[in-house]
């Protein structure tokens, strides 16, 4: 083979596709000089890696935001964070003006991190998501966010959400492109779906168990497809 051949296949070989350009600002960068240093001893104290991929999911009725990290081709918990307050009880999000925070499973890309948000940093988590925009579901920028006072989104208080918003910021950094973020009304075990068997929603509850059970079972996100307006797995 020609030299110069040569040369052009192993340039083509080694090109690197662009980084993923993240959101910030001087509030975010603070931020994650103080949490960073205290993160990395709590993940090095649980044997997980700085950087690792994420999995975050939300449990209403408890209150709870879990966050995951990948070791392996599974996660494992890292920790979980108290919501501090969200809106509108069980039941998801439908319409704009509602008051009620979704339920459902999203996708957090890096363009949706919010540094410089009013209360203090902020996720959007892609409510409506394809599901949701068949169902003609409507309203925008739901967020996790800090301080304590929210109308459709999930308030975590600002220490909270410096962690969470510092763990998804340096997953991204290192190359995560996408985020999995599963919301259910409650933990879906057999107790809790007897115990709210008489709600309306359990109609629609019972397409989010499939993906919950996955989980719980694989300790790896399940990814959904749509069958009709609903979530299949």
């Amino acid at each position: 083979m020609p030299k110069l051949l040569q040369l052009l296949l192993l340039s083509l070989l080694t090109v690197t596709s662009p980084k993923t350009e993240l959101p910030d600002s001087k509030r975010a960068s603070d931020v994650r000089t103080i949490v960073w240093p205290r993160l990395q001893k709590e993940l090095k104290n649980k044997g997980l890696k700085a950087g690792s991929a994420v999995y975050i999911r939300i449990f209403k009725y408890q209150d709870a935001l879990e966050v995951w990290l990948k070791a392996g081709p599974k996660y494992i918990l890292f920790k979980t964070y108290d919501i501090c307050y969200y809106s509108g009880g069980l039941g998801t999000k439908t319409r704009s003006g509602d008051g009620k925070s979704p339920e459902g499973f999203y996708t957090v890309e890096p363009k949706q991190l919010n540094p410089a948000s009013n209360y203090h940093l902020a996720i959007n988590i892609g409510y409506p998501n394809k599901v949701e925009q068949l169902k003609g579901y409507t309203g925008d920028a739901v967020m996790i966010h800090g301080h304590c006072a929210s109308i459709g989104c999930y308030a975590m208080t600002d220490p909270r959400i410096e962690e969470i918003y510092t763990l998804i910021y340096k997953a991204f950094e290192s190359g995560q492109q996408k985020i999995n973020l599963d919301i259910y009304p409650f933990r879906m075990t057999k107790n809790y779906m007897g115990i709210f068997a008489q709600q309306p929603y359990m109609p629609f509850w019972k397409t989010l168990q499939p993906g919950y059970d996955l989980f719980e079972k694989n300790h790896i996100p399940a990814d959904y497809h749509i069958k009709g307006n609903d979530y299949a797995f």
